[in-house]
């Protein structure tokens, strides 16, 4: 059976980018795919940033990077950029680490400002862990926070006295 694996690298727990993630791997369990998330922010930060990868939930999610047959790079985009989050973890991979591997950049963001920072700043990474196939950047514009963004910046002008 054909594995994908998905690593969110947001730091939130209430994190619209993971539940991005998990509506992709519904629908490939639904075609038939095994499926399996890792949520970044769960593995041990203090030897992620030493890079240690002699952790045993670390080691195991390496174990299983190395075992997918496809790979899905969820990531927020904060100040034009993919998070640390999603760097840490790369970092831990093997030049090849990515061989033989389809991957997909999926990113969400609040204002479409941010399109090319998968294209620009995630993509030229995924290509240099030796991803044999890395496939058009999928962007998530986070219309929500956007839309109470703009209904803010409204209350403020029309209604100073009540911000």
């Amino acid at each position: 059976m054909t594995s994908v694996l998905a690593l969110s690298g947001s730091p939130s727990v209430t994190s619209r980018t993971a539940a991005a993630a998990r509506s992709a791997l519904d629908r490939l369990e639904e075609r038939g795919y095994a499926v399996r998330h890792v949520a970044v922010r769960d593995l041990s930060a203090e030897d992620l940033l030493a890079a240690r990868t002699t952790n045993p939930q670390i080691r195991r999610v390496l174990a299983e990077l190395a075992a997918a047959d496809g790979v899905i790079v969820v990531t927020p985009v904060y100040k034009a950029s993919f998070t640390g989050l999603t760097k840490v973890l790369l970092d831990l991979l093997p030049q090849s680490g990515l061989a033989g591997k389809t991957v997909l950049p999926l990113a969400t963001g609040g204002t479409i400002a941010h399109l090319l920072a998968v294209d620009c700043g995630l993509r030229p990474v995924l290509c240099a862990l030796g991803a044999r196939h890395v496939t058009a950047a999928t962007f998530l514009l986070d219309l929500v926070n956007f839309a109470l963004v703009r209904l803010e910046r409204w209350l403020t002008r029309w209604h100073p006295a009540t911000h």
